[in-house]
């Protein structure tokens, strides 16, 4: 039975009889479906086509769709098994009018006019009037589930009819008046993403790469990063932790064989499937973390409760491939971390390296780069794929009101080490019989470039890139000032070499000092070239301090200090320079971090009414509300408070409020009395004070 014999039976079984029926040549749009009819000498004279339109809408990963069928004048293989050539409102039927959402234009029902619709098939077609139509799809109908009727035509009346909008406030122009091509040139508070894109690039951070998401780092950061390298080594390597490098690519058998952990990154891995011009028997992956590369080898090389704790990390780089608008540092397709690994014999011994890690991570934020962070512990449903729990350390950027992730220690439990995983299994030296077995307790935890990023977006200002002094590879620079065209070869001579002996002095005491004794430059573009933009010597943006020599200073036998994040400027004996310079950097260190922190504090807000979260979101701030720490709970608030916030630049992330962290101090917030504290997302009994927010 073909198509149209089959429509024909099934419209006779509802009582409804076509006005025509005609088989045809395949059509393939309406244009094309139109003509085929006119020159079919079996259809009527005069017909209209009917359009179906099937949208798919957003949805949760994890939910069914739900299609929205459009019946108008004028999902598909999923649902009807159909092309869009052949689909109509025949496809539905009694099993698959359940499973979408009908909605047919009202002015169909009441059309004199004959409708053309397709028989199921892009080469045969059936005439109905509009009342057979609808008594078709009447006839679909449940107790629960109606056909929609709408009317298009006036819903286009009352659009056309509404009040226009009124004039939106005028947009603050975020373009600095009278910027020269040194200068940033983009105010901060106004546009923030130009802003901090400027900053990255005027200082020479970074360089844009040929690949999307990727990024050259260039030595102005990547001397940050060594600096954070230095120190975390230090602190790692006398917990006993040893550096190793594994290599970079997995195979897909291997990555897949922890499914929680291969799910949890599964839209982020790369993989590499040809070499040359022949394909690979079997897909190699590259890293997006290391612990299935990793632990085969701790399962072979752990053999007795003598070989825990095994504590190794490398410092390397992973991909990550899912996101659709890479930033930066913040959210990049490759970029390079740390990552410790390390196994225990007991769960009290990886508990407490977790935290140690934990608070290595908040003082390299907070003793190196003076950003302040909280720490807690992640919910169910942010914790790492695989762990058996999560800590971490929240930032917050206060210009774009939106917390960030900084860095995560996890304790994986036993998930990885048991026998259908990885099988890290010792004799248990607790039991007495001397036969029994205990499976490793393991850790991961790690440290990103990330911190770079989040280090610029929040000491930076409307001049640029501001470091501070803990991990700026230059901390003061020397600058001849005073130096004319009249000034003579001698005393031009004095004044450099007085910079020059003054940097050298500086670095003998433990200072990165330079002398910036470059020709044809006058003081002033200098001093812009040293605080905003990298200039002809090593690039050097945003130093902490510029120290001034000129022919009074020479007299004076001072130099004149001028601080980068303040602008204060202070004379300096050059007698005292050796205690002096170093006080006035940890000065700078301390104060920058005092700011920040005030700053961070400021936007942290006390919430207890649903009614007050969104506007505490939408007032750039992070709501630490009392919480129920379910996760259907966490789902929705974040879609209510996606849905009802103010609406956000399209280049940001979700505008929904996620969790952000459950803090280790509870104590800042008013106490949660158990049974009386309520939830402020669904009105359950609250456990924790919990930070939720938008996020990077």
């Amino acid at each position: 039975m073909n198509t149209l014999e089959s429509v024909a039976q099934s419209l006779a079984g509802l009582s409804i009889t076509p006005s025509a029926s005609v088989t045809h040549a395949e059509t393939n749009s309406p244009a094309s479906w139109r003509e085929t009819l006119l020159a079919t000498s079996s259809a009527p004279k005069s017909f209209e086509l009917i359009k179906t339109l099937v949208y798919k809408p957003k949805t949760a990963k994890t939910a069914i769709p739900v299609p929205v069928v459009v019946i108008a004048q004028d999902l598909l293989a999923e649902f009807f098994a159909l092309d869009k050539n052949s689909l109509s409102l025949l496809s539905l039927t009694s099993e698959t009018f359940p499973k979408v959402v009908t909605v047919i234009d009202a002015s169909i029902t009441s059309s004199s006019s004959t409708f053309a619709l397709h028989a199921l098939s892009s080469s045969a077609t059936v005439f109905l009037s509009g009342q057979d139509i609808l008594s078709y799809l009447r006839k679909l109908e449940t107790e629960d589930l109606k056909v929609q009727e709408i009317d298009f035509t006036s819903l286009k009346s009352d659009v056309a009819a509404a009040p226009s909008k009124p004039a939106a406030k005028e947009k603050e122009v975020a373009k600095i008046d009278g910027a020269v091509q040194i200068a940033i040139g983009v105010k901060k508070e106004v546009d923030f993403s130009a802003w901090y894109q400027s900053v990255l690039i005027k200082a020479e951070m970074l360089e844009y790469y040929s690949v999307s998401g990727c990024y050259i780092l260039r030595p102005w950061s990547y001397s940050i990063w060594e600096e954070i390298q230095d120190w975390f080594n230090k602190k790692i390597k006398a917990m006993g932790v040893q550096n190793v490098y594994f290599p970079m690519l997995v195979s897909q058998k291997v990555l897949e064989r922890e499914k929680d952990h291969i799910e949890g990154f599964s839209p982020e891995v790369a993989w590499v499937t040809r070499a040359g011009s022949s394909d690979l028997e079997e897909p190699v992956a590259i890293r997006p973390t290391s612990e299935t590369v990793m632990y085969p080898y701790y399962a072979k090389w752990i053999k007795s409760h003598r070989d825990l704790p095994l504590k190794l990390n490398q410092w390397n780089n992973v991909v990550r491939w899912e996101f659709k608008h890479p930033q930066p540092f913040l959210r990049t397709r490759e970029f390079l971390w740390q990552e410790g690994h390390t196994a225990h014999l007991t769960k009290a011994e990886a508990d407490k390296e977790v935290r140690e890690i934990l608070d290595l991570y908040r003082r390299v934020y907070e003793e190196l780069l003076a950003v302040p962070v909280i720490p807690g512990i992640k919910s169910e449903k942010e914790k790492f794929a695989g762990a058996l729990y999560t800590t971490t350390i929240e930032g917050f950027v206060p210009s774009s009101g939106r917390g960030i992730q900084a860095a995560t220690s996890h304790c994986l439990g036993q998930n990885f080490s048991r026998p259908e995983m990885f099988n890290i299994m010792v004799e248990d030296p607790n039991d007495p019989s001397g036969q029994g077995k205990t499976f490793a307790w393991q850790n991961s935890w790690g440290l990103s470039t990330r911190t770079i990023g989040v280090m610029t977006m929040v000491h930076g200002d409307n001049q640029g890139l501001v470091l501070p002094p803990r991990v700026a590879s230059i901390q003061a620079v020397v600058v001849p000032c005073g130096v004319t065209a009249k000034t003579s070869d001698e005393d031009r001579a004095k004044i450099n070499n007085a910079c020059d002996d003054l940097a050298k002095s500086l670095i003998d005491g433990g200072v990165r000092a330079r002398a910036d004794l470059r020709e044809g430059y006058t003081p002033g573009y200098k001093f812009n070239d040293w605080e905003q933009k990298a200039c002809s010597l090593p690039s050097a943006a945003g130093v902490p301090l510029r120290l001034e020599i000129g022919p009074n200073d020479l007299a004076k036998q001072q130099t004149l200090s001028v601080r980068r994040d303040t602008g204060a400027k202070t004379p300096v004996a050059l007698a005292d320079l050796a205690t002096t310079i170093p006080k006035m950097l940890e000065t700078i260190q301390s104060d920058m971090f005092q700011r920040a922190l005030a700053e961070y504090n400021a936007h942290v807000k006390e919430v207890t009414r649903w009614e007050d979260f969104v506007p505490t979101l939408d007032s750039k701030c992070i709501a630490v509300i009392p919480w129920c720490e379910r996760e259907a709970c966490e789902d929705d608030i974040k879609e209510r408070s996606g849905r009802a916030a103010e609406p956000q630049d399209e280049r940001a992330p979700s505008a929904g409020a996620k969790s952000l962290a459950i803090p280790f101090e509870q104590k800042r917030w008013s106490p949660i009395k158990l049974g009386e504290t309520k939830c402020v997302g669904c009105g359950q009994d609250a456990k924790r004070w919990t930070m939720f927010g938008r996020s990077y």
